[in-house]
């Protein structure tokens, strides 16, 4: 028999309204069981399991649900499910670690720090130093321009002896180093990395860069000299030591380097060009030549004649009467078939020969040129006095061009090998061992711009489409005056909290407030009447409605972390540990001491300290767009409290005024929670305070219009609801079929 979806949910919805949690959890579990892709389903069946007091079955819903979220890349929802399952299971390090990942990945570095921080703890307690060393190298990551963090990282690295993962962290911190022209401190961590990996690429790589940057790049050389020692094979260590003498200017050192680039493969040969050029420059033009001999033939092959005509030019500017160079060129014009140049330079070498009493290059030149010109008597003359043409094979100019792998022989170059070799390295590396002293140490969602044209669309859904504005021109009076208001307001806000009993949303407001505007002695008051009613922060029952999510108050989880940071940073001063045991105010004497594994030494103590003073410091530098797309992702979910905390604190780290919407938007998103929650006084507030908001379009005021007077009318101030419903009416009679609410209020 078909099962029949429609006939078991009626069912489960009948138990539950008759309150029978467990019969309604076996209609749910059926459902469940047939259409596994029901999500909403499974979020039932959760929170009725949640209410029965049956912890690990809500836990497995949830986590159904949170990874499936998470395999879609829907990483705002994946976080929203896990943080349901952190309120059942605390301090539970798996789930710390999911919700640091996703995190990561959205951007919120201050939630990750905080997750990674839980995981850190577990690590520790448990004698794993390891495996906690690389959940702070994930912290770090998090920030990857705090240098000083990943020194003491590798620090830390090295006092376990996980030398590969010191190296990585000391280069890491070097590039960013290098990248703000902290060049001497680059060359240090990088140094470091070499000490312990001798020939690490990347630490070699970046030293030479580093170096060149600094203008030492001989020093690099040094380094280098010794890493390819045993290892003249390796044609990446070798080519990095070629670099470092032709930035160094070595020119010699750079040709020993090359050579040993040549003998592992002569298509190297190019390599040789700068060589050349660095010779040039300071006027070597023998040795130029010298190495142009024994690659002419392969440049000539490789169609590469214009760069070396060019040398050669350059060497005969310096030298006119260079004869090897004649000599060259001479070849040159040859393979080139310009008959004209080629006569030319057979004369410049004759002259140049002559002058040098070079009787065999004079003859070569002269025979050459008889055979070109035999019209020339001149050519015959000069040659008969030196003894007449050369025993030789003509050289034949008619021809065709040859191809590349049929060069003509430059018959009497001689190819000069270097006889020199490779200096022996100055040093070894200097100890295998690395000391140091460890003590001293937003899923962006960008909108588009406003599009208010559909006058029946809801105004929450219209925040989806929210652009920026132009930023209006406020004088510096209308600017502390619009702050005066906006204090008042907000304290406003805060009584209404406190006499209905929300102090949480109080305290979360003061703090907002406080940020915003600095201590005020307002604020300082509204604090002192919270702590005279007996508490800061009040646990909500757990009341559960249909398809809701279990109000629970977040000062367990909170005090989990606490001490999650406590005790990893007790842990790794080697201080004793107390177990976690929720809300406990035993002095600490009177709790029970459980044994700990030595944890690291001091220094790395210092390093989780600076992390978790970060967790704790870089609220204020949130990122507005990851926390109001994060209160979006929670409302889709109802999951209203935890969507109402991410507005809170979005709107706290933006001004009305700053020319976007994102206040106005924040405003909205709260009155529609709280109009979710059932608490219309409190979105009759927000939606006032969206109004008053300076710079924004008529539309975005008019769909405000329309939410406040909706929200009079839910609160039964009747006489507010048809004031602003009139003078929406006004704007468009149309709007949002305004007139017919104003007809039912006339009734009411």
């Amino acid at each position: 028999m078909a099962f029949d979806k429609a006939k078991v949910l009626k069912a489960a919805e009948k138990f539950l309204s008759q309150g029978k949690i467990n019969a309604a959890i076996k209609e749910y579990r059926q459902i469940v069981d047939n259409d596994p892709d029901d999500l909403t389903t499974l979020n039932m069946l959760g929170d009725l399991y949640v209410r029965s007091a049956k912890s690990e079955e809500a836990i497995r819903c949830f986590e159904r649900i949170a990874e499936h979220y998470s395999s879609q890349e829907f990483n705002l929802k994946a976080i929203a499910m896990y943080k349901k399952i952190e309120r059942l299971r605390a301090h539970d390090s798996t789930i710390a670690y999911k919700l640091a990942e996703l995190y990561a990945n959205q951007g919120l570095v201050h939630d990750a720090r905080a997750q990674y921080l839980v995981v850190a703890d577990a690590y520790t307690r448990q004698g794993d130093n390891k495996k906690t060393l690389d959940i702070l190298h994930k912290i770090a990551d998090l920030d990857p321009n705090n240098t000083e963090i990943r020194l003491k990282l590798a620090d830390g690295y090295v006092k376990e002896n996980m030398r590969d993962e010191a190296a990585e962290a000391f280069v890491q911190a070097a590039k960013r180093l290098h990248q703000t022209n902290a060049y001497d401190k680059a060359l240090d961590a990088y140094t470091k990395a070499l000490k312990l990996v001798r020939d690490d690429r990347e630490a070699l790589r970046g030293l030479l860069e580093t170096h060149i940057a600094r203008g030492t790049a001989d020093d690099a050389a040094e380094v280098l000299e010794r890493a390819v020692e045993g290892k003249e094979d390796d044609p990446e260590l070798v080519s990095m030591l070629a670099r470092a003498y032709l930035e160094a200017e070595d020119a010699r050192g750079a040709e020993k380097a090359t050579s040993l680039l040549m003998a592992q493969d002569s298509a190297n040969y190019t390599q040789y060009l700068p060589v050349t050029r660095l010779y040039l420059k300071f006027g070597e033009v023998d040795e130029t030549i010298r190495i142009l001999s024994t690659i002419i033939e392969r440049m000539l092959a490789g169609r590469e004649e214009k760069d070396l005509l060019d040398l050669v030019n350059q060497v005969l500017v310096r030298n006119p009467d260079h004869v090897a160079a004649l000599r060259m060129l001479v070849r040159i014009n040859w393979w080139q078939r310009d008959m004209d140049a080629l006569r030319s330079s057979l004369e410049r070498l004759a002259e140049s020969a002559e002058a040098s009493e070079l009787v065999d290059e004079e003859r070569y030149a002269l025979t050459q040129l008889v055979r070109l010109a035999p019209d020339e008597q001149r050519y015959l003359d000069r040659l008969n006095l030196l003894g007449g043409l050369q025993d030789e094979t003509p050289e034949d100019f008619s021809q065709a061009e040859e191809t590349p792998s049929d060069v003509p022989e430059f018959e009497t170059f001689a190819v000069v090998q270097d006889q020199d070799e490779l200096e022996e390295p100055a040093a070894q590396m200097a100890g295998d061992e690395f000391e140091t002293n460890a003590a001293d140490a937003f899923e962006t969602n960008a909108a588009p711009e406003p599009t208010f044209s559909d006058p029946t669309a809801s105004f929450a859904d219209l925040n989806e489409d929210a652009g920026e504005f132009a930023t209006p021109v406020v004088s510096d009076g209308d600017e502390g005056e619009r702050r005066d208001n906006m204090m008042r307001q907000e304290l406003e806000s805060v009584d209404f909290y406190i006499a209905q009993g929300y102090s949480d949303i109080a305290v979360d407001t003061l703090e907002m407030l406080e940020r915003q505007f600095g201590p005020h002695p307002d604020i300082q008051s509204r604090r002192e009447r919270l702590a005279a009613g007996g508490q800061a922060v009040v646990e909500a029952p757990a009341v559960f409605e249909f398809g809701a999510v279990e109000e629970v108050s977040t000062t367990p989880v909170q005090e989990a972390i606490d001490f999650a940071e406590d005790t990893a940073y007790a842990a790794l001063a080697g201080e004793p540990v107390q177990p976690f045991s929720g809300h406990d105010s035993r002095p600490a004497s009177e709790t029970s001491k459980t044994p700990v594994p030595a944890g690291i030494d001091a220094g790395l103590a210092e390093l989780f300290e600076e992390f978790r003073a970060a967790e704790e410091g870089d609220t204020v530098t949130e990122d507005f767009e990851t926390h109001y797309n994060m209160g979006t992702a929670y409302k889709e979910m109802d999951l209203v409290d935890e969507a109402i905390q991410e507005f809170q604190t979005s709107v706290g780290l933006v001004k009305p005024s700053d020319g976007t919407s994102r206040f106005l938007q924040c405003c909205n998103m709260l009155g529609h929670c709280f109009v979710q929650k059932g608490m219309p006084e409190a979105a009759v507030l927000w939606f006032k305070k969206g109004l008053s908001a300076p710079g924004h379009s008529e539309d975005e005021y008019q769909a405000l219009r329309y939410e406040l007077a909706s929200a009079y009318e839910q609160l039964g101030d009747f006489k507010h609801a048809r004031e602003f419903y009139t003078e929406v009416y006004g704007v468009d009679v149309s709007y949002r079929e305004v007139a017919d609410k104003l007809s039912q209020l006339k009734g009411k």
